[in-house]
């Protein structure tokens, strides 16, 4: 169990590092386009739906997320995010 978090700790360092001291050809942030929606529930039954114009959204490009961004490979795969409003 300590060896293995030592490994996640030791990954995650190396990625923070490789954001703040820039590997070449490589840029640390990116963006993703990102379609919301939001799900208004008004009864029991009935949900009304308010789509968003789409934005880009910042990421980074690493595998943990860094700076307060999602990481890109992750927003890329969840590009509708819904928001439910109750």
């Amino acid at each position: 169990m300590l060896y293995a978090l030592a490994a996640i700790a030791i990954t995650y360092a190396g990625d923070d590092l490789s954001l703040r001291f820039r590997i070449p050809d490589r840029e640390p942030l990116g963006s993703v386009t990102v379609y919301r929606y939001y799900a208004l529930h008004k009864t029991k039954q009935k949900t009304n739906y308010m789509f968003a114009e789409p934005e880009a959204q910042p990421c980074a490009h690493s595998l943990f997320p860094h700076f307060g961004h999602p990481p890109c490979w992750y927003l890329a795969r969840h590009t509708e995010q819904r928001i439910d409003y109750e």
